[in-house]
C-alpha cells in the first residue's frame, strides 16, 4: 500500500500526536516497557495511527475539556451511586425490582455521536442501552422502570453533546 500524503492533511499535529500516543500506551500496557518492545512499538502505533486515519477521519468537532470534565465529574459519583444502588438490589431480593425498557428519544444528530454515548452510558451499572425503536428512541434496559432514567439521560446527554460539540436538534413530537 502506497503511503498516501493527503490522509494526514486533514488531520492536525494534535489529532495526530493524540492517536499516536493512545496507541502507544495500549502497545506499551500489553508488550511492556523494553527497548525493543517500544521501538516496534513505536512502528507498531505509527501504522495504527495511519490506518486508523484512513478509516476514520478526524471529525471536524474537537472536545471541549470543560464539558467533558464536568461530564466526568458527573459520572463518577453517579456510577458509584448506581453501582452501589445495583449491589444492594443484588444482595437484599426484598427491594423491588422492576426491569423494563425505557425509550429515550435523543437530540444528537449524528449516528456515531449517539453511537458515543450509548457506550458512555452503557458504562453506568444499572442501565443498559440495547438499541433503537422503529422512530430512533433509544432503548434503555434497566432494573427499575420506576427511576428518572430519561431524567439522568438527557443531563448526560446534555453534557455529552457540549463535551463533543455536537448540535443538538429537539426530538420531533409526533
Amino acid at each position: 500500500m502506497a503511503f498516501t500524503p493527503h490522509l494526514w492533511q486533514g488531520a492536525g499535529t494534535s489529532q495526530i500526536a493524540a492517536r499516536l500516543f493512545a496507541f502507544m500506551c495500549l502497545w506499551l500496557s500489553v508488550a511492556g516497557v523494553g527497548l525493543a518492545d517500544t521501538v516496534i512499538g513505536f512502528c507498531t502505533a505509527a501504522a495504527a495511527t495511519w490506518a486508523s486515519l484512513h478509516l476514520a477521519p478526524p471529525a471536524a468537532g474537537r472536545l471541549r475539556l470543560r464539558p467533558l470534565l464536568r461530564l466526568a465529574l458527573r459520572f463518577l459519583p453517579q456510577s458509584l451511586r448506581a453501582g452501589i444502588d445495583v449491589a444492594r438490589r443484588a444482595f437484599a431480593p426484598s427491594l423491588p425490582l422492576r426491569p423494563g425498557f425505557v425509550q429515550y428519544p435523543t437530540s444528537l444528530t449524528t449516528a456515531s455521536s449517539r453511537t458515543a454515548f450509548c457506550a458512555f452510558e452503557s458504562l453506568l451499572p444499572g442501565t443498559l442501552p440495547a438499541g433503537t425503536d422503529a422512530s430512533g428512541a433509544i432503548l434503555v434496559h434497566c432494573l427499575d422502570v420506576g427511576q428518572p432514567i430519561q431524567a439522568q439521560l438527557a443531563a448526560d446527554e446534555a453534557l455529552f453533546a457540549g463535551a463533543i460539540r455536537q448540535d443538538r436538534h429537539p426530538w420531533p413530537s409526533s
